[in-house]
């Protein structure tokens, strides 16, 4: 049962297999849910709930004996003689106080992209508002001014490509500086475009040559990219040259002629495509499967200074993720970020990436209802697997306590009890194995996979 739900409900379960209490295992919980709950009426019950939640707990640490006595007395004449014993109500408005932001302004800055689409989101359908907070949501240039105007403070949080934090933290292209990752924004959501005069050219051993954009060398989209082409013998230091753009400079680059493609987010593939200068040459998933990509992140001081703000602004974050993950709600999604001030883009093609029903650009209609995704867990075996990746093209000179550093940056465990107080079902642990393009990634063993590799930076 989790502290969110309803203390007074005969029918649910102390202390369940899920975090809502009415399924006996969590993954029965997230097959009957799809991930998100019934949400609370308003934080003062919210406050109560975890309050009585306690309280019953306390009394009845069996659920037969409580189901017997609510169902006995109905649940306002349990609360009502609980508060004779337990000044609930007291201890409600302290709880509320003491988890009340510090502060209820914030800046948060995103990248133009549909991997920010929880961020973004949030503002104009009322997630902060709804944990307390008035967000500015800042668009930003380019990934370099994101993560300088968080180091200056400029930003309390932002959108981050998922491998920034890590690098931030090891002082990679920047001075060191922890940070930390509360939820992944999505999974998937990626895709290599080419240009149209390529669109015979589809064997990546025949890219000799070439010339590529990636939104940044600390990225999602730099190491499958990477990663795709060296397991089709291309090596991506010395066959092709990899070149850093910012994401809504792409497509104008690419019909400029002065790249052959890009790996880049899928609504800015897709508007490649809707623009007629390139077409879908495959999705990132069809390298990885569930890959991460963006991620929302904030500094250490900022989660030690003001942690209820944190703690407020992780959860407008992963309420609003869930939200995004029901099919349902992707169209009115769409409609919500397209304006200028948010992504900027035709209506037509953010319904096209986040429904999954597309055009390739090469005169078909494509569907893949998991083209995009939204999960906000941040499983630390994602970081493990983007160090080796750092490592395997030189960004990472030494070795490197792969375990410590995800788990420094990756708030797995935070998280976790964030969402099932929230009512949501995490996973139960905080590493996985995966695939990517065949290949078995154990994170227990990362010399071994980086070893594996034929094609890698030179020592």
């Amino acid at each position: 049962m989790s502290t969110f739900d309803n203390p007074f409900d005969p029918d649910r379960n102390l202390r369940a297999g899920c975090a809502c209490g009415q399924h006996q295992s969590a993954a029965e919980h997230e097959q009957a849910t799809a991930l998100r709950c019934a949400p609370v009426e308003s934080d003062e019950k919210r406050y109560e709930g975890v309050v009585a939640s306690a309280v019953m707990r306390a009394m009845f640490p069996q659920d037969v004996a409580r189901r017997a006595f609510l169902k006995s007395v109905g649940a306002s004449t349990a609360l009502a003689a609980l508060s004779q014993f337990f000044p609930v109500q007291t201890a409600t408005e302290v709880f509320a106080q003491a988890g009340a932001p510090e502060k209820k302004d914030l800046k948060v800055g995103f990248i133009p992209i549909t991997c920010a689409t929880p961020i973004i989101m949030a503002a104009p359908l009322g997630f902060y508002a709804k944990h307390g907070l008035n967000v500015d949501v800042v668009k930003t240039a380019g990934w370099a001014v994101v993560r300088d105007k968080t180091i200056n403070k400029e930003y309390d949080a932002a959108h981050m490509l998922a491998p920034m934090p890590l690098a931030i933290s090891l002082g990679l292209g920047s001075n060191p500086i922890p940070f930390a990752v509360p939820a992944i924004e999505n999974i998937n959501g990626q895709g290599i475009t080419l240009a149209m005069k390529h669109k015979d050219k589809r064997d990546p051993k025949d890219w000799k040559g070439m010339k590529f954009a990636i939104p940044f060398d600390y990225s999602m989209h730099n190491y499958l990219l990477r990663y795709y082409l060296a397991e089709h013998g291309i090596d991506p230091d010395t066959d092709v040259q990899l070149r850093s753009v910012p994401p809504p400079e792409m497509v104008a680059n690419l019909r400029a002629d002065n790249i052959d493609g890009f790996l880049a987010p899928d609504n800015i593939c897709q508007r490649a495509i809707y623009d007629g200068v390139g077409f879908m040459h495959l999705l990132s998933k069809e390298i990885w499967d569930g890959h991460p990509c963006c991620s929302f992140a904030a500094s250490r001081e900022f989660i030690t200074t003001a942690p209820n703000s944190f703690a407020a602004l992780t959860r407008a974050i992963v309420d609003a993720t869930a939200y995004a993950s029901k099919a349902e709600n992707r169209k009115q999604i769409a409609e919500a970020i397209a304006p200028a001030n948010y992504i900027n883009a035709p209506v037509t093609v953010l319904e096209q990436v986040l429904t999954g029903t597309y055009a390739d650009g090469l005169g078909g209609v494509k569907t893949d209802a998991k083209r995009v995704d939204f999960d906000p867990f941040p499983w630390q075996s994602f970081g493990v697997w983007m160090l080796t990746q750092m490592k395997r093209w030189g960004q990472i000179k030494n070795d490197v306590d792969y375990k410590a550093i995800a788990e420094q940056v990756y708030l797995a465990t935070d998280t976790r009890k964030l969402m099932t107080e929230m009512g949501l079902a995490p996973p139960a642990g905080s590493y996985k194995s995966f695939a990517v393009m065949g290949k078995t990634f154990d994170p227990a063993k990362p010399e071994d996979y980086l070893a594996g590799f034929k094609i890698r930076k030179a020592s």
